[in-house]
């Protein structure tokens, strides 16, 4: 498969290094893992282990490598830019709102937030794709059933027991971590105990179902301890106007217009008509249910954080209320989110299912960032690259300077703490993962890294319909995701007419929150025509990022791994003392 690629001038300076006569022993490999990969306690067992996964060639000699053998390593399975080990590596034992958790925004529906069809299959997904914290939005239904839909629109509906059912069946497959089910309620009483009752979600979670009891939580229990556990996170009960058909009444649509006067058009997308003049009613079998009490943000801004030092649960804001909240009260949401969950969802107006910087979300603390996952683009990916970190088990653990007693002020500015350098040698595998037309019917593609305006059309194999997606200037094909002061984006030459690309560029990046930078590689081949083609992308948590020359796989616009795509790049992360320019 590599044969044609030849070795960048740096691989075989290396080998010649750490080889004698040609060849390279089991000796010489552990130190190369040690003293280049980065990889300080590097045994003859790691390296007898790469030994053993080239057997199959016939170049191998038993004992030594040889330099073509030593590149295939090096291009191989063994040698990803992130742990190769799928096993959790960070401290689990903390309370649940010490982590970030992979959060999907209307898990239920197929494609745009208007029109699309609402079914079991994008819950599935999510969960196999390691997302935690699943959204269902509660109506009336038919013959007093209970459906899942986004209200308020033209979206189809589905039976929340088989979205129940579904998430049971898939909820522990991709990770053993809980899975916490965020209901947007529009239901009466009659309807919320029948949710409440045997036939609904105590009878189809039993002993999955973790409930706290009647006292409220003084803090969240551990990941670890809620290991497949189910969490049901709401509001307490409270009655509702409504009709029958789930329609709003005229006193709750008075009620929507002056949200869309008050720059709220969240509070509609969330379905939200609570009639806070109405008395609480008592519904004590679905209060039961609740793990997770949510609210919504009431009064001045001012008091949207206030803590409890009794209790801890939720709070739920649109992308808008968050940024107007970071402008004046960073501190305050930082030290709420210590304690207590924030939850972060798209405004209303994303109808295409588009996604926001999530970033504004984390540096704040907000462990929920809730993503639309029905279709792709710039923000999605950062979301999935984000979450490749602790064994993709859809729970990273926030840094320390977000936890800590002297609250991080977000607004300071933060000296440069590191410094990444990034050396693209070359890339293979298009010609196995593409047909030979797929770029140019006449030659050979022109991969390159540049900015390019880019409307992402759906895929003939793509099965979700009515989504369009992020129709934005993309970025260049090496950037840093992060705080906004660690933002930067570089480009590489036109390699022209190849499959087998080289580049041997390298790029710097000064990084002031590495512990939250996410490095986003994205591979564009040049069409004269000016509509330039996709070629792969990766997003890479920089935390957990490897050094040495790595092996790093490209992905199909959903995040999807190629089979044989891959990048060629050597990564150092180095403190500034040790960068001499």
């Amino acid at each position: 498969m590599h044969r044609l690629l030849e070795p960048p001038e740096d691989v075989k300076k290396l080998f010649q290094n750490y080889s004698q006569n040609g060849t390279m022993s089991i000796d010489g490999l552990r130190k190369f893992l040690s003293e280049v990969q980065g990889q300080n306690n590097a045994t003859e067992d790691d390296a007898q282990a790469i030994f053993d996964s080239l057997k199959h060639l016939n170049i191998f000699q038993r004992k030594e490598l040889d330099l073509d053998a030593f590149f295939r390593y090096l291009l191989g399975d063994l040698n990803t830019p992130l742990s190769p080990s799928s096993s959790v590596q960070h401290d689990m034992t903390a309370p649940l709102a010490h982590y970030f958790m992979y959060t999907g925004h209307n898990s239920y529906l197929t494609g745009n937030q208007l029109s699309s069809e609402s079914s079991v299959e994008p819950i599935k997904k999510a969960l196999l794709k390691g997302v935690r914290v699943i959204e269902l939005d509660l109506w009336r239904g038919q013959n007093n059933n209970v459906v899942v839909r986004h209200g308020r629109t033209l979206t189809g509906s589905v039976e929340l027991l088989k979205c129940l059912l579904a998430i049971k069946e898939f909820a522990f497959q991709a990770s053993e971590y809980p899975v916490v089910i965020t209901f947007e309620d529009h239901l009466l009483a009659d309807l919320q105990a029948k949710v409440a009752e045997v036939t609904m979600v105590a009878k189809t979670f039993g002993g999955m179902l973790y409930r706290p009891g009647t006292d409220p939580l003084l803090k969240f229990p551990s990941p670890e301890s809620l290991k497949k556990k189910v969490l049901i996170s709401t509001k307490p009960p409270k009655k509702y106007l409504e009709t029958q058909d789930g329609k709003p009444s005229q006193k709750s649509t008075k009620s929507s217009k002056k949200g869309q006067e008050d720059d709220d058009e969240d509070e509609i997308a969330e379905g939200e008509h609570l009639q806070e003049e109405y008395e609480e009613m008592k519904v004590p079998e679905y209060r039961h249910l609740i793990a997770i009490h949510a609210m919504k943000p009431k009064g001045a801004l001012g008091n949207w954080f206030s803590t409890d030092e009794k209790e801890v649960r939720r709070l739920s804001l649109s992308e808008q209320k968050l940024e107007k909240a970071t402008s004046t009260r960073g501190i305050d949401i930082i030290r709420f989110t210590q304690r207590n969950l924030l939850r972060i969802y798209p405004k209303g107006t994303r109808i295409t299912s588009s996604n926001y910087d999530p970033f504004v979300g984390w540096t704040h603390g907000a462990q929920m960032v809730a993503f639309n996952m029905q279709g792709y683009g710039k923000h999605l990916w950062i979301m999935q690259g984000m979450f490749r970190a602790n064994g993709g088990c859809g729970y990273v653990k926030k840094p320390d300077f977000l936890l800590s007693e002297q609250v991080f002020d977000p607004s300071m500015q933060l000296p440069v703490k590191k410094i990444l350098k990034v050396k693209i040698y070359s890339g293979v595998g298009w010609h196995l993962d593409f047909p030979n037309t797929h770029f140019d019917p006449y030659s050979p593609p022109d991969f390159f890294f540049k900015n390019a305006t880019l409307d992402f059309p759906l895929l003939e194999q793509d099965h979700v319909k009515n989504v369009t997606y992020d129709n934005q200037l993309m970025d260049s094909q090496v950037a840093i995701a992060g705080v906004q002061a660690d933002k930067a984006e570089d480009k590489t030459n036109v390699v022209n007419n190849s499959w087998l690309p080289e580049w041997n560029e390298e790029f710097k990046f000064k990084l002031t929150v590495p512990e939250l930078a996410v490095l986003r590689i994205k591979v564009v081949e040049q069409d004269i025509s000016g509509n330039n083609d996709f070629g792969g992308q990766t997003c890479l948590p920089i935390s957990e990022l490897r050094t040495g020359i790595r092996a790093v796989p490209l992905h199909n616009r959903r995040g999807e791994k190629y089979k044989n795509t891959e990048l060629l790049i050597k990564f150092d992360l180095l403190d500034p003392e040790e960068c001499s320019d």
